[in-house]
C-alpha cells in the first residue's frame, strides 16, 4: 500500500494497471492449464503478449519517474522549460 494521499487519476491508473496485470496472470493460469484447447491456449497466449507489452512499457516509465525523483538534476543543470516529463498511464483518460 502507498502512503499518504493519491490523486484520484493516480488511483485509476493504477487500478488500471493492477486490473491488467490480474488478467495477464489469469490467462497465464490458463494458458498452462492441461483441458484448455489448443485454440483458446493460443489466444490467450496473443492477449497475453499483448497485455504484457504494455505493462512493460508502463514499468520501463515508471523506472524513469523513480530515477528522477531519486536522483533530481542539480540546480541550474537543466536548460528552462526542459523539465521531465512523466507520462505514465497517458493513454488513460483524465479524472474529471
Amino acid at each position: 500500500m502507498m502512503a499518504g494521499p493519491v490523486s484520484r487519476s493516480r488511483r485509476f491508473s493504477l487500478k488500471n494497471f493492477e486490473e491488467r496485470l490480474a488478467r495477464l496472470e489469469q490467462l497465464t493460469q490458463l494458458v498452462r492449464s492441461p483441458q484448455t484447447p489448443l485454440a483458446d491456449a493460443v489466444a490467450g497466449f496473443e492477449e497475453g503478449f499483448k497485455l504484457a507489452q504494455t505493462l512493460e512499457k508502463d514499468l520501463e516509465k515508471l523506472e524513469k519517474r523513480v530515477e528522477v525523483l531519486l536522483n533530481p538534476p542539480a540546480p541550474g543543470s537543466q536548460p528552462p522549460g526542459d523539465d521531465p516529463t512523466f507520462d505514465l498511464f497517458s493513454d488513460l483518460p483524465k479524472a474529471p
